[in-house]
C-alpha cells in the first residue's frame, strides 16, 4: 500500500480525492480534541482505499477540505467505512449538515459476527489481522504542530488496518448470510437526525428526580439556554453549568439575580454579570412542560406493572439464550425498550417483530409472551420448549 506524506496543500488533496472517487470503498478515521470545547476540534483526517493511504492536516494554512467532504457526503458510489464512527460522522455532519452515505461500521458489523457488542479497534485488529497495536500515541495532543512521524504513522495505521479488515469482514458476512442484518443499523448511523442537537431537547440528557411540569419546564428552558451559551462560547456544557447545578436551579429557582451567588456551582459574579441575567431570563420565560412531553415515570416501560416487569425479565433471559445459540451480540437482536414494550402489550412498530429479527428472535419472544413457549432445564442446560397453549 502506498503511504503518502502528510497532505497540507490543495493540489495534492484534490488529486487524492479524484483517485479515491473511483474506489469501491474508503476507510475513514479522524483525530480531534474536545476536552475544552463544545465543538470537536478536528486535527487530522485519515483515509485509505486499501491501495493508498494518507493523513490530511485540516489545520494547514489555506487548505480547503471541499474535495474531501464532497467525496464523503456527495459521492454515493463509494462506501465509507468507519470503526465506532459516531464521533467521526458527527464531525463531518458539523462541517456539511450531511452524513456520509452509504456507510459501514465495523464495530456494528462485529455484533453480527459474534465479536461482542462494542469491540475496540485494537481488539478488532488483533482478532482479524493478528497485529498488536502500539497505543503509545493514543493520547497525544493532536492539535499541537508540527506532528511528528510517529504520530502520523499511528494515525494512518488506523485506516490501513481498517481497509485490510473490511473486505475480510464483508466476505464473512456474505458467507454467513448476515449482511442484511446490518442494514437497519447502518441506516440509523447515517440518519442526520442522529447528530443534530436541538437545544429544545437538551433537557432530556439531564437527570432530575422531579416529575412536576413546572420544574421540568424550567429544566427545559435552562438546558436550552446552556446549550446556546456553550455553542456561542465554544465551551463544554459543563463548563457553563454542570448538570446537577442545572437540575438544582430548576427545582429551586432563585427569585432575583443576586440570589445566584448562593447557588453552589455558580460563580458569585453571576449575581451581577450578563450571563447571570440571561440565566434569570430563561427562568422567567419558562413554561410548564406540556403534558405530551412529560416523560414516563419508568422510561422504556410503557404500562408495565409488576407482572409485566417479570415478563420483560423473562424476555431478556430468552434474548441471552438465543444470542448465544446463533452467536450474535444480543444488542443487535433486540434492545431493552423493545422487550419491555412487547411485555406491555405493544405489537406494532417493534423491530423485533419485523424482518430477520422476527425470524431469529421475535417469533419466539412473542410465543413466550403469549404462552406458547416456556423455559425448561435439561442435562443442566436452560432450554426453550413449546407448550400446547
Amino acid at each position: 500500500m502506498q503511504i503518502h506524506p502528510l497532505i497540507t496543500d490543495n493540489a495534492t488533496l484534490s488529486s487524492l480525492c479524484e483517485r479515491l472517487s473511483k474506489a469501491h470503498f474508503v476507510a475513514i478515521d479522524t483525530e480531534f480534541m474536545r476536552e475544552n470545547s463544545y465543538w470537536p476540534d478536528l486535527c487530522l483526517f485519515q483515509i485509505s482505499d486499501g491501495k493508498e493511504a494518507a493523513a490530511i492536516d485540516p489545520k494547514a494554512p489555506g487548505l480547503d477540505l471541499a474535495p474531501l467532504l464532497h467525496l464523503l457526503v456527495e459521492n454515493e458510489d463509494v462506501l465509507k467505512v468507519f470503526h465506532a464512527g459516531g464521533q467521526d460522522i458527527e464531525i463531518i455532519f458539523n462541517l456539511t449538515d450531511k452524513t456520509p452515505y452509504p456507510l459501514f461500521d465495523t464495530q456494528v458489523a462485529s455484533m453480527a459476527l459474534s465479536q461482542g457488542e462494542q469491540i475496540g479497534y485494537s481488539n478488532l485488529v488483533d482478532s482479524w489481522l493478528g497485529i498488536h497495536l502500539d497505543k503509545g500515541a493514543r493520547f497525544t495532543d493532536w492539535a499541537r504542530r508540527p506532528l511528528d512521524r510517529r504520530q502520523i504513522d499511528y494515525a494512518i495505521g488506523d485506516v490501513t488496518h481498517l481497509a485490510d479488515i473490511f473486505p475480510r469482514m464483508l466476505e464473512e458476512l456474505r458467507r454467513t448470510g448476515r449482511g442484511a442484518w446490518l442494514d437497519q443499523e447502518m441506516e440509523r448511523l447515517a440518519d442526520p437526525g442522529h447528530y443534530a442537537v436541538d437545544p429544545g431537547d437538551a433537557w432530556k440528557r439531564v437527570r432530575i428526580s422531579s416529575r412536576k411540569a413546572e420544574v421540568l419546564g424550567r429544566l427545559k428552558a435552562l438546558a436550552a439556554w446552556r446549550e446556546l451559551e456553550a455553542r456561542d462560547k465554544n465551551l463544554p456544557r459543563g463548563r457553563i453549568v454542570k448538570d446537577e447545578t442545572l437540575a438544582d436551579i430548576a427545582s429551586h429557582p432563585p427569585r432575583q439575580q443576586d440570589e445566584l451567588a448562593k447557588v453552589r456551582g455558580l460563580s458569585t459574579s453571576w449575581k451581577t454579570n450578563d450571563i447571570g441575567a440571561r440565566l434569570m431570563s430563561a427562568i422567567k420565560n419558562a413554561q410548564p412542560l406540556p403534558r405530551e412531553e412529560m416523560p414516563e415515570r419508568e422510561p422504556g416501560r410503557p404500562g408495565l406493572g409488576k407482572e409485566g416487569i417479570l415478563v420483560a425479565d423473562l424476555l431478556k433471559l430468552l434474548l441471552k439464550i438465543r444470542s448465544r445459540e446463533i452467536n450474535v451480540a444480543s444488542r443487535l437482536l433486540a434492545r431493552s425498550d423493545d422487550l419491555e414494550a412487547l411485555a406491555a402489550g405493544v405489537r406494532n412498530g417493534l423491530p423485533i417483530l419485523e424482518g430477520w429479527r422476527f425470524e431469529q428472535f421475535g417469533r419466539d419472544a412473542l410465543d413466550l409472551v403469549e404462552g406458547r413457549m416456556a423455559f425448561a432445564v435439561r442435562d443442566g442446560k436452560l432450554l426453550m420448549t413449546r407448550t400446547e397453549a
